[in-house]
């Protein structure tokens, strides 16, 4: 497969972006992949993933990325480290400049992600696989009868909440107001549950450490003046909200009011043809592994008959 005259490039990596390059790969379209700054995107700093299909003991979340970028180089995908700093709509062909090198090709994938809000304290990414999450649904079953707390007063934060209510003994939920900013319906859900308690008026101050390093608690400061509270639990979860990575796009495509990026009702094609986006990047509901693999393979599919039916 030729480097130097791709049909497409893959803008980020990933489950959506690996697996658009394995399927464009095999259908015999040459593409190039920049990985971005984090290749393999949020699992690489995942642990334990047991919620993807075909690994029956579990699989650790860098060595899953490892393999599907493996797959994607054995059937001829070009990798390249960095990211794309922008891209030209006005195509096709579609301009793609990604630090000092510039592409013109008929299509386009961009899945670029998201990012997970988190709090920025200080020794917060030690944490990262040792009880810090931002997905209840990906790593709640390793809290199974613990106690655990929930960072938010959205409906995230509710429905992260409740969630993990059905799996945890106990679930606290932080919350700097004293009132929460979630819906009617998703409040109630949460009240409704015995084994959540809410921390009002509460920012996390500190993350606790065992001597193994693991979490055993967080630090709640007041926001009135209160003093100090220690809550005691092996897994946080930040539940507030996520940053779509589009701001390279620079407009040049159509949004939603977060910023990710709008595709056509069940197609992964964008507000413009031939740019296609796939994962987490135009998914703001799911946000799971497999269902941006499954939206990786949407986006290489419909790009490949694309190309076909405009003859490029």
């Amino acid at each position: 497969m030729s480097e130097t005259a791709p049909k497409v490039i893959i803008a980020g990596s990933g489950p959506a972006g690996y697996t658009a390059a394995i399927y464009l790969s095999r259908a015999n379209i040459p593409n190039v992949m920049y990985e971005g700054l984090q290749p393999g995107g949020q699992l690489t700093i995942t642990t334990d993933v047991e919620n993807f299909p075909g690994f029956p003991e579990g699989v650790l979340g860098p060595d899953l990325m490892v393999k599907l970028k493996a797959q994607a180089e054995r059937f001829g995908t070009v990798m390249k480290s960095g990211n794309v700093d922008r891209i030209d709509c006005q195509g096709p062909p579609f301009r793609v400049v990604a630090g000092d090198e510039e592409h013109e090709v008929p299509a386009v994938i961009i899945a670029t992600g998201s990012t997970a809000r988190y709090l920025h304290l200080p020794g917060e990414e030690s944490f990262h696989g040792k009880g810090l999450s931002a997905c209840a649904t990906c790593d709640g079953f390793f809290y199974k009868d613990q106690e655990v707390v929930v960072v938010g007063g959205g409906d995230t934060a509710l429905e992260e909440a409740t969630y993990l209510s059905g799996i945890c003994k106990k679930v606290t939920m932080v919350h700097r107001r004293d009132e929460l900013r979630g819906s009617k319906i998703m409040q109630q859900r949460a009240f409704d549950k015995d084994n959540i308690e809410i921390a009002w008026s509460r920012v996390v101050k500190e993350y606790l450490a065992d001597d193994d390093g693991m979490m055993r608690g967080v630090l709640l400061e007041s926001t009135k003046g209160e003093p100090d509270l220690e809550v005691p639990c092996l897994g946080c979860f930040i539940a507030i909200g996520h940053d779509p990575n589009t701001g390279f796009l620079e407009g040049q495509l159509e949004l939603d009011a977060n910023g990710y990026i709008l595709t056509a009702a069940d197609r992964t094609m964008t507000s413009v043809e031939g740019v296609f986006a796939a994962g987490d990047v135009q998914d703001p509901v799911w946000r799971q592994g497999v269902t941006a693999a499954g939206t990786g393979c949407m986006a290489a599919i419909e790009c490949e008959r694309w190309l076909a039916e405009k003859g490029l």
